[in-house]
């Protein structure tokens, strides 16, 4: 089987977009993801994780992390080797999460775990390939990523890396939304928003006036975002094949309250709901403006573009910790004899570079650094 690797990468600006204005929603701390990493790397190592991948930032949480292992090394405490992916320019934009995930594949990794919202999620699927991944929440709207225990997130990511529970069966390939713009293509895991604004602006999306047009891969009847508008109106569930699209339209019939983002509540009209057939286009009605993937603005298109949106059935591969653990507790995966102790040691080391990203983070409260990173900074 080789060694057991799993990767993690972590948003240190998940969680800290325009919506903490407008909204009450809460931050989600630098510290509370770090701690979030080291209550998996306790995880991992139970289950027998030989290697873990970690990306580094300049928000504090890779520095934290840092600075847990070394106290656990001068205490002789177990965890799994971790490597920090240094050595390449940090930009504090969402190609900092595609180039470490990109390196985390080339590495080896079996499963990848990423923490933050839907637009970390996204990005992270743009290059995790066929290794399956897992997102944990730490962002803003959070209608892909799970809220989930990270010790549980971890306990099944390590089953699957290590062969324990094979993928087949736990592991499953999800549906997405390709925009495409004139030469321009984005995907998106929940759903793709026209806007008839001309900007891109803050990116983050959350005022349903400005959308004109929505297409949902799902729309869950509890979810949160744009896709709630839907959700309440026409359902459509994570594993169905169909998809869901309609217009916004504050002069329609069908008005519908829809929690467009944490302690906002909004009504919203909405007229000519359709399903969505796999494969098939279905063209903007907008003759330019701004589509928005996943709630952030990310591509503006003008007359004679013409963009069309299509439902794909070939998105990324998830692990299903709910499956995971069902099969660990069918085949007994858990249960160990009295006395019995893991015997992977403590060690980290650098892939790439040396440890020079944490040098401006050692601040006794890790999340100083990452409060000073602007609030308009997305959810790459």
């Amino acid at each position: 089987m080789g060694d057991a690797v799993v990767g993690v990468v972590a948003n240190p600006l998940s969680g800290r977009d325009i919506r903490r204005l407008v909204t009450q929603a809460s931050v989600f701390p630098t510290a509370e993801k770090a701690n979030m990493i080291q209550r998996m790397l306790t995880a991992f190592d139970a289950v027998g994780v030989h290697r873990v991948l970690l990306s580094t930032d300049l928000g504090g949480i890779s520095a934290s992390v840092f600075r847990a292992i070394e106290r656990r090394r001068r205490q002789d405490v177990r965890w799994p080797e971790v490597e920090f992916l240094d050595g390449q320019p940090i930009r504090q934009t969402a190609q900092d999460t595609v180039d470490a995930v990109r390196r985390m594949v080339t590495a080896g990794a079996r499963v990848i775990i990423c923490l933050g919202g839907d637009g970390t999620a996204r990005v992270t699927a743009s290059a995790v390939g066929e290794v399956p991944m897992l997102a944990l929440s730490t962002g803003t709207n959070n209608a892909f990523p799970a809220v989930m225990e990270a010790t549980i997130a971890g306990l099944a990511a390590g089953l699957v890396a290590t062969g324990a529970v094979p993928a087949d069966g736990v592991v499953t390939r999800v549906k997405l939304l390709e925009v495409r713009a004139g030469d321009r293509a984005e995907t998106a895991l929940i759903d793709v928003a026209v806007s008839t604004q001309r900007h891109v602006g803050t990116r983050a999306v959350w005022d349903p006036a400005t959308v004109t047009q929505l297409f949902c891969a799902f729309a869950e009847p509890d979810a949160i975002g744009l896709s709630s508008i839907l959700g309440q109106l026409s359902p459509v569930a994570r594993h169905e094949p169909h998809g869901v699209t309609a217009r916004i339209a504050p002069e329609a019939p069908a008005r519908v309250l829809a929690p467009i983002a944490p302690g906002l509540v909004m009504p919203v009209g909405v007229r000519d709901i359709e399903l969505m057939s796999p494969q098939s286009a279905y063209p903007v009605d907008a003759r330019a403006g701004v589509i928005a993937v996943d709630g952030e603005r990310e591509l503006t298109f003008e007359a004679g573009e013409r963009p069309t949106v299509r439902l794909r059935a070939d998105g990324p591969r998830c692990v299903d910790v709910s499956a995971v653990l069902t099969a660990s507790a069918r085949l007994g995966l858990l249960r160990r004899p009295p006395g019995v102790r893991p015997t992977t040691s403590c060690t980290h080391r650098p892939l790439g570079g040396t440890h020079d990203r944490h040098g401006g983070a050692e601040s006794s409260d890790p999340g100083a650094t990452a409060e000073r990173l602007p609030d308009d900074a997305g959810d790459p």
